[in-house]
């Protein structure tokens, strides 16, 4: 029988909570997975690598896309699987593979679903899921506080997105697989393995978790009311047709800044950096997705 193991972070809950997923893994005949629960999503990878070396095959990972990617980034070239139980605010990973806000459901995903190998992407080494910025949306989700986040949900990013309307462009001299790409103004550059951002928001409309590449876009537009513009086009699914939205594929990127930005990964805000490098790593997890039809 597969070993079974939960890594949890014990501040996100839904439904029954974790005792519920006590409950329905028992019923499914895991009784006595190890179990360990942590405050915050930094604090999971080393009890991942604990959990592996106990010998787990199946690490189920409640919480949201910052716990996700605290796990693949670890899990990333190992035989283990990962299932989710999507706990978090966004569950941007979890919605784009199907897996429904649904503890009985997310179980029987991770236990009788289908196994698929997806890709990951690596920025400046640490690898992600979902996607990784710099500019106008690791600002917007740094602004997004937890208590902002647990009191209005999704809709934290919109406000704070707002406040982040005026900031000042940065300049920046992108290259795509070696070759020159773009160089100039930007308020926001953003990598991404799934398409969609939250609200079912479709950024990079035919991206692909496990076609080999990431879909690389940078919003060119200056000023406040060319930002507002171009995140309306957005949210109404058409990005690619604002003049202030350049997009393509790649296999690695290579980004030199005139100033300090901030960046963030999988919704986890970082710290501000000058340059940075992104490579996608073809096939390098496993995560258990529901069944085909």
């Amino acid at each position: 029988m597969t070993s079974v193991a939960v890594i949890a972070h014990a501040g996100k809950t839904f439904g029954g909570g974790l005792p519920e997923l006590r409950r329905v893994l028992a019923a499914e005949g895991v009784s006595d997975p190890s179990w360990c629960e942590v405050p915050k999503s930094k604090k999971a990878p080393r009890e991942v690598e604990r959990l592996l070396g106990e010998g787990a095959e199946l690490i189920i990972a409640w919480g949201g896309d910052g716990m996700v990617q605290r796990c693949v980034d670890v899990l990333a070239g190992t035989k283990a699987a990962l299932a989710v139980v999507p706990a978090g605010t966004s569950n941007l990973f979890a919605t784009s593979l199907g897996i429904e806000k649904d503890i009985e459901q997310a179980v029987r995903v991770a236990l009788r679903g289908d196994r698929r190998r997806l890709d990951l992407g690596r920025f400046n080494g640490e690898r992600f899921a979902v996607m990784a910025g710099a500019g106008f949306d690791a600002a917007m989700i740094n602004g997004a506080s937890r208590g902002l986040k647990e009191r209005f949900g999704r809709a934290a990013y919109v406000l704070t997105g707002a406040a982040s309307l005026d900031a000042e462009p940065f300049g920046a001299k992108i290259k795509v697989d070696g070759v020159g790409w773009y160089d100039g103004p930007a308020s926001c550059i953003l990598l991404g393995n799934v398409g969609e951002l939250f609200g079912g928001v479709e950024v990079f409309e035919d991206a692909r978790p496990d076609d080999g590449l990431l879909d690389l876009g940078v919003m060119t537009a200056e000023g406040p009311v060319a930002v507002a513009r171009t995140m309306v086009r957005t949210a109404v699914g058409s990005p690619h047709k604002s003049p202030f939205v350049r997009v393509t594929k790649a296999r690695a990127v290579k980004v030199k800044l005139d100033r300090k930005v901030r960046y963030e990964l999988d919704g986890g805000d970082r710290s501000k950096v000058t340059s940075f490098k992104v490579k996608v790593d073809p096939g390098a997890v496993t995560v258990c997705v529901p069944r085909a039809a």
